[in-house]
């Protein structure tokens, strides 16, 4: 079994039930996993009914084949399934963070405010940034260009670039998509000399 403690049973058990989910999902027999993974077909049909202890050397090929990380194919499930949104009344923002891809993170973000209005106030940063606009419109700032970002629409955008984001004629929501250096660079409390 893996070494885990309170609950091993049911992890063992979650764990072996992702496995076939993943292969079934791809719609992979068997057979077809055990190759990609390069184990016999006796010993993946062992593992995934419980016949068989879960070895560690197993699951990261497992997790490798089946094309997820070993960390997402051994998370518990946690009980944080619906979360309360963090209030920054100081930039006029309400965040509900969204687990995504390693790597990835997305926010779920509600303005009230402008971006604002001059560009000593705009950051830039290593990363790619993308944003859905759920709801009124969202102003980008991008370097010297100003672009409307109606509801439904989206935007994708190097964060290189100097940029600010607000809202327009109301409050607006969006779903902001940031890859890891992106989010690096919107860390609360950094500041311009951090960026630099």
């Amino acid at each position: 079994m893996l070494p885990m403690t309170q609950g091993s049973d049911e992890l063992d058990t979650l764990v072996r039930q992702r496995i076939r989910a993943l292969r079934v999902a791809q719609g992979w027999s068997l057979e077809e996993l055990a190759v990609r993974a390069r184990i016999s077909q006796s010993t993946l049909s062992r593992i995934e009914n419980g016949r068989r202890r879960l070895a560690l050397d197993q699951l990261v090929t497992l997790a490798r084949a089946l094309d997820t990380s070993l960390d997402q194919l051994v998370e518990t499930a946690t009980d944080d399934i619906v979360t309360s949104p963090a209030v920054d009344a100081a930039h006029g923002l309400m965040r509900w963070p969204i687990k995504a891809e390693p790597g990835m993170t997305v926010v779920r973000q509600r303005m009230t405010e402008p971006p604002p209005g001059n560009a000593s106030r705009m950051r830039a940063h290593p990363g790619r940034e993308w944003l859905v606009v759920l709801s009124g419109t969202a102003v980008l700032l991008l370097g010297d260009r100003r672009l409307r970002i109606e509801t439904h629409q989206a935007a994708e955008f190097p964060t290189m670039l100097p940029h600010a984001i607000g809202a327009e004629g109301g409050p607006c929501e969006i779903l902001g998509i940031f890859d890891r250096d992106a989010r690096r660079g919107h860390r609360p409390g950094r500041t311009k000399s951090a960026e630099a």
